[in-house]
């Protein structure tokens, strides 16, 4: 990022004129500038605080975490938030991988992946049994960040994996049999219950849901909620949500208020503390195939999904922990 403080030459006043020093004589002149209160002083120190953070990197989870973004109501933000959770986590310096279970291809879009009929895709994973690694692609903006398309073949998954032996379980296999190194595994879900979206959960152990600040936000939660705990039980005893994160927040509304202190009552820890606020910059990417964290690095929206990010991040470390803590304690009883 090109800033005029790093170009050399003398300093200029705007407007010309004796200049006025704000303090005394008596005033050290390693005093700090006092802070721009102002909202777009707020916004760039925010900015440099999150682009910092994001430099330094975050510790690698022991394990590939694999998180379902889930919410069969459409519009929420499902694919949005992972491109760009996903993106905001390599940036981190993690390893990540989008799996595109969605037949529209969105995700593939926003990540520059190209995914017509001819492209080797995840419809070939699931049905014709080819390995994950002939069909990942890695995405060119991004160090660190990988994709296996979604093309429009996969409308017609759900039928064709009726027939086959161990249908909700091919993805999970697949996803075990790739042997590249990866820190996440981000599965983005067509928005229905349907074979796909059991796929993803058997394949996952934590499940993201993005819920939308509008009225209607918790429109059929409790159904997902259900097809969660109906996963747990007969197929993947280890799937829990893990992260809601509330999107398209509008400050500005008393409505957006309402619906996050409604969410975060109910779901309580799960919620994470960063929302994502209503962005034109976040609609406009993947126009240009491209996340919002690459488009336009310094908006509120990338820097919010870079927060976002970094909370699930140190979430997911902190909950290891405590796994960790109480196999101990178990032990030794």
């Amino acid at each position: 990022m090109r800033s005029d403080a790093n170009i050399a030459g003398p300093m200029t006043d705007p407007v010309p004129g004796p200049r006025t020093e704000p303090f005394g004589d008596d005033v050290s002149r390693e005093t700090p500038p006092p802070m721009d209160d102002t909202p777009i002083g707020r916004a760039a120190q925010l900015a440099v605080e999150a682009l910092g953070r994001a430099g330094e990197g975050l510790p690698r989870p022991p394990q590939t975490r694999v998180v379902v973004v889930a919410n069969q109501k459409g519009g929420v933000g499902k694919t949005t938030t992972t491109v760009n959770m996903a993106a905001s986590l390599a940036l981190h310096g993690a390893r990540v991988l989008v799996v595109d279970l969605d037949p529209q291809g969105n995700a593939s879009t926003a990540l520059g992946i190209d995914h017509h009929s001819e492209v080797p895709s995840i419809y070939d994973v699931l049905v014709e049994s080819k390995p994950l690694s002939d069909v990942v692609q890695p995405v060119p903006d991004v160090e660190g960040l990988f994709c296996a398309p979604a093309t429009i073949d996969l409308a017609g998954a759900e039928i064709e994996l009726v027939s086959l032996v161990a249908r909700e379980s091919r993805l999970q296999r697949a996803i075990e049999a790739y042997e590249q190194p990866l820190d996440y595994i981000l599965i983005d879900c067509p928005p229905s219950l349907g074979l796909l979206t059991v796929n993803a959960m058997v394949a996952g152990a934590e499940v993201l849901i993005p819920i939308q600040c509008e009225y209607y936000a918790l429109e059929g939660l409790g159904q997902l909620l259900r097809n969660v705990e109906l996963v747990r039980g007969h197929l993947n005893p280890k799937l829990h949500v893990s992260t809601i994160l509330l999107t398209m927040y509008d400050g500005r509304t008393r409505l957006a208020s309402q619906v996050a202190e409604e969410v975060r009552t109910h779901f309580g820890k799960e919620v994470l503390s960063t929302s994502i606020p209503r962005s034109v910059r976040i609609s406009e990417a993947p126009s240009y195939g491209q996340t919002v964290l690459t488009y336009d690095p310094g908006s509120s929206g990338a820097l919010s999904y870079l927060e976002a990010a970094r909370e699930m991040a140190m979430r997911g470390l902190g909950r290891t922990q405590e796994l960790k803590e109480l196999n101990t304690s178990e032990g030794n009883q």
